[in-house]
């Protein structure tokens, strides 16, 4: 999966955000500095620090980087532990920043609405970083990933990555999540999509897309996002709003923020694998598509999502228990 910047100018013909309830001022996408957020209507998550995390937990949520060749002792034992192979992938390192992404991004939303006090805004932020345990998510993620693949769809992934090929690519995608390349994905956007517009790269993007949960894992992200600053929003509101609402509203949202986030991942497509061969796209495409490799994606994808989302449904009731008058004896 891949990194996307969030200063990309996107044709906002092509958008029907109006339709879901989202702002997107001057044609930008969601992460673009000025948001608008309502309980009532679409919540917009902004700052340049967001889309990094967003775009970087579609990136590295990627079976090409959740992944470890196995050694030959490894190979020999009867059961591959999930827990190693994820720890030996850059997919531990995701889930260790989403606590101050998480943090982050809700404090600039409420600063930026200009509800809250810059301190309140700082200690929500404090409160919401605190409800995240990158442990407890890695577990989580770990456990399905053991209860869900065989001993042998686990040994075939770690196989994948064993080759060349895999670890060529591996490396691309690990340059083209840098956050100094971001500025470079926007400023060539345009140029690389004269280059591979009629090609069999650019064609073979819904393909990518598809396999691979690029554009899922992202929206995802943005979701889980969104529901925290709505979570955070509602404890500082007067409207009495349940978690399951929230969820409701802002999950119907999903098919405008797709069209807004999928021009993304396909920029940094092109620009993440632009050296790698067609004869060597394939094969990881073929290994996308394999059992192993859909098993692998479809599971690590989820098992975040479902992470995320549990303590992301606590930080309403937090922040009420925080914001509640105290009593005195």
């Amino acid at each position: 999966m891949l990194v996307a910047v969030c200063r990309t100018a996107i044709n906002p013909t092509k958008l029907s955000s109006a339709r879901a309830g989202i702002y997107l001022p001057r044609g930008r996408w969601p992460c673009h500095k000025q948001p608008t957020l309502s309980l009532d209507g679409g919540i917009m998550m902004a700052g340049k620090k967001i889309c990094v995390f967003l775009m970087s937990a579609a990136l590295l949520g990627s079976p090409a980087l959740a992944a470890v060749a196995a050694s030959p002792a490894a190979k020999q034992q009867q059961t591959l532990d999930a827990r190693q192979v994820l720890r030996a992938s850059p997919m531990d390192e995701i889930i260790a920043q989403y606590p101050a992404m998480m943090s982050q991004g809700i404090r600039d939303g409420l600063k930026q609405t200009g509800q809250v006090p810059p301190m309140v805004a700082d200690a929500v932020g404090y409160a919401v970083s605190n409800s995240f345990n990158p442990q407890k998510i890695e577990q989580q993620v770990a456990g399905r990933l053991q209860a869900e693949l065989s001993n042998g769809q686990l040994q075939a992934v770690a196989d994948w990555y064993d080759t060349p090929v895999a670890q060529k690519i591996s490396r691309a995608e690990v340059a083209a999540s840098a956050p100094a390349v971001w500025p470079q994905i926007s400023a060539q956007a345009d140029q690389l999509v004269q280059r591979f517009g009629n090609t069999d790269r650019a064609k073979s993007f819904v393909r990518f897309d598809r396999a691979s949960r690029a554009t899922q894992s992202a929206v995802d992200a943005t979701i889980a996002v969104q529901l925290g600053l709505a979570s955070a929003m509602a404890a500082f509101s007067s409207d009495s709003v349940n978690f399951e609402t929230l969820q409701r509203r802002i999950e119907s949202q999903r098919p405008a923020l797709k069209g807004v986030v999928e021009q993304q991942v396909f920029n940094s497509y092109l620009y993440a694998y632009q050296d790698i061969s067609a004869a060597e796209m394939e094969q990881y495409l073929s290994f996308l598509e394999s059992d192993a490799g859909a098993d692998f994606t479809r599971v690590v994808s989820s098992g975040v999502k479902q992470a995320v989302i549990e303590p992301v449904e606590s930080i309403g009731e937090q922040l009420g228990q925080f914001l509640a008058p105290q009593t005195t004896k």
